[in-house]
């Protein structure tokens, strides 16, 4: 669990930042003024929320399957199918060792954009420090594996990825996964808590990188000629990306992350960009001291929007359904800490707005748009994942 999640003065300072739709209170100087949705028809109370699934434990991410189950990650290290509603209780075997501890464990799962041609699945997970890997022993790094499932089983494992060094600490581990409609797969990392490493280009940590599909590195990555860099980076100076989404328009990045005590960030992720933890942030460290003077230098990008106090973000979903096609267009982005959504109207590469949906829906995980066109949320403190959906 992240420390800024656990801590009862920021808890306590975001308290006020609670009420239905008041934006203000959750932003920080830099953010949008909080305007009315008056072009917007639908709201929360036109929401119908349903449970899809029950007694999951620790549910990360889901993934739909062609024939209409759902592929569950859990970061206990189980991964799961669910078929009309009920949890299958023959786990999925075949997944290498992943370690579980601290915020490790299995995470994401996508399928590759061709899956119905190749059956290739991608899973991210907390690879433990295998003999002669670089890194501390007993230590581990997010890796990142492609399978075909037959019946219960993964077959035809590959391992594409895996970040480097080792280290011993647990926070951090990024994992989401994403392609885009060029032939590449990217995968975010956190800096596992040592931030100075999130600006080493010769570490993984901090970064978000961009593969081929079968694990190989793009020749034209942006540091790929860099002496001492890690050629598989595309992005790097980042603390704990836990949302990237591919915008369903432009094919631009976009990814959400978790700062310290404020300066959580949503960002648009362009080719070997600094953005810039732990130079500048909009926060400070967990005993209050000052991290960074700055929240803005020459080189380093901005975020779209951050919070402040901090939301710990995660899970998020561009809407396109024609099932919500007053919000078409938006993003929806999921709060652990306060246990929420929050709806962001989205105009081009800018936020509008945004609101506080559905409070205590429990710890958002995750949050897909199924092909149904309806929206399925992972919550990880009630192992359940519901689907929400107009009323009319």
């Amino acid at each position: 669990m992240n420390k800024h999640i656990s801590r009862k003065k920021s808890l306590t300072v975001a308290l006020g930042g609670l009420l239905l739709g008041s934006s203000l209170l959750l932003m920080g100087s830099k953010d949008i003024p909080g305007e009315k949705h008056t072009n917007r028809k639908m709201t929360a109370a036109d929401l119908k929320i349903e449970t899809v699934v029950t007694g999951l434990n620790m549910p990360w991410a889901t993934a739909f399957l062609p024939d209409g189950r759902l592929l569950v990650t859990e970061r206990i290290g189980k991964l799961r199918l669910v078929k009309d509603g009920i949890l299958d209780p023959i786990e999925i075997t075949g997944l290498p060792k992943i370690l579980y501890k601290g915020q490790g464990g299995l995470l994401d799962i996508a399928l590759h954009p061709d899956y119905k041609s190749n059956g290739w699945i991608y899973i991210s997970y907390s690879s433990p420090k295998a003999d002669g890997e670089e890194g501390e022993d007993g230590g581990a790094n997010t890796a990142l594996l492609r399978a075909k499932l037959r019946d219960h089983e993964l077959t035809d494992i590959q391992v594409l990825f895996k970040a480097l060094p080792n280290v011993k600490s647990t926070p951090h581990f990024g994992g989401r996964i994403i392609f885009d409609k060029k032939g590449y797969v990217f995968l975010s990392l956190g800096e596992r808590g040592q931030k100075e490493n999130a600006q080493n280009l010769s570490k993984d940590q901090g970064k978000v990188i961009r593969l081929h599909e079968d694990g190989k590195i793009p020749a034209d990555n942006p540091f790929v000629k860099t002496d001492g860099a890690r050629p598989e980076i595309w992005s790097y100076g980042h603390r704990n990306p836990q949302g990237m989404v591919i915008h369903p328009t432009t094919g631009v990045i976009w990814e959400h992350e978790h700062g310290p005590q404020g300066g959580d960030e949503l960002n648009i992720i362009g080719r070997g960009k600094n953005y810039g933890w732990p130079l500048i942030t909009f926060g400070i460290d967990y005993d209050n001291s000052i991290i960074s003077k700055d929240t803005a230098r020459t080189g380093l990008e901005q975020p779209l929007i951050y919070w402040r106090p901090s939301i710990a973000p995660c899970g998020m979903a561009f809407i396109t359904s024609e099932k919500f096609k007053d919000w078409n267009g938006d993003l929806l982005i999921g709060s652990l800490k306060f246990m929420y959504l929050q709806h962001l109207v989205v105009k081009g590469n800018k936020i509008l707005s945004r609101e506080i949906i559905l409070e205590n829906i429990g710890r958002v995980r995750d949050i897909r748009q199924g092909p149904d066109g309806n929206i399925y949320v992972v919550l990880e403190n009630s192992g359940k994942i519901v689907r929400i959906s107009p009323k009319a």
